[in-house]
């Protein structure tokens, strides 16, 4: 079985549970869009280079990050932290059911392969 199909499935399964989760915290349909690019602010960190740019991306885009906001909102009984939690993860979902995947070096190098269009050489 190929495994980027799998790797995508995978994504479209956390971005399915991550939103049923994240109204059953009592998170509104109308901020959730705001939500779900907050973690694509990281990217203004490749205006530090690549190295800093894809350090900063992986951050904003593992699932720990959602998975220890949710275990500290769990703990300290911040309803807001799981929500805030679960809207990170359903991003992070929708990132690699779409093909974006952690990067692994320039912009276009992920674990899930290379994104966007091949570039054409021209002589």
């Amino acid at each position: 079985m190929p495994v980027r199909p799998l790797l995508r499935a995978e994504g479209a399964a956390i971005l399915i549970l991550s939103l049923a989760g994240y109204r059953l915290w009592g998170g509104g349909w109308g901020v959730l869009v705001p939500l779900l690019l907050l973690p694509d602010v990281a990217l203004l960190a490749y205006l530090g280079g690549a190295r800093a740019g894809a350090w900063v991306y992986n951050l904003a885009h593992s699932y720990v990050g959602p998975a220890a906001l949710s275990l500290w909102g769990l703990w300290a009984g911040s309803d807001v932290a799981v929500v805030l939690a679960w809207a990170w993860a359903a991003h992070c979902g929708l990132d690699r059911m779409l093909g974006y995947g952690l990067k692994t070096g320039g912009f276009r190098d992920t674990h899930l392969g290379r994104i966007g269009r091949a570039q054409s050489v021209t002589r």
